[in-house]
């Protein structure tokens, strides 16, 4: 049983920082690829960043590449979204998730395991 709980999760003003952390209870997820998602008001959950399971390599949507960096900590079964220069565009509620370990890391529905999601807020 996994349990994912997001934190982190703010109010900021445009040009700001937060860091969000994905914390797992139940089970270790050291060899799973890992993911954030985030999904704003009338739209689709869309793919944010992943880590794999196995190197560490770390991919992004174009939309925050430059901005966001992923990581992860399998001794604190934690992962990790460092949100820099935030835009309004990035407001959203933001999840964490357990990939089915296929390569198909950006679609939502690989993954198997969500966090409840944390809201962030981005004002112009």
């Amino acid at each position: 049983q996994v349990q994912l709980v997001e934190s982190g999760g703010g109010s900021v003003q445009a040009g700001g920082s937060l860091r969000l952390s994905c914390a797992a209870s139940g089970r270790t997820f050291s060899s799973y690829t890992m993911g954030w998602f985030r999904q704003a008001p009338g739209k689709e959950r869309n793919f944010v960043a992943a880590i794999l399971w196995r190197g560490g390599s770390t991919y992004y949507a174009d939309s925050v590449k430059g901005r966001f960096t992923m990581s992860r900590d399998n001794a604190k079964n934690t992962v990790y979204l460092q949100m820099n220069s935030l835009k309004p565009e990035d407001t959203a509620v933001y999840y964490c998730a357990r990939n089915f370990r296929s390569s198909d890391y950006d679609l939502a529905y690989k993954y198997d395991y969500w966090g409840q999601g944390t809201q962030v807020t981005v004002s112009s």
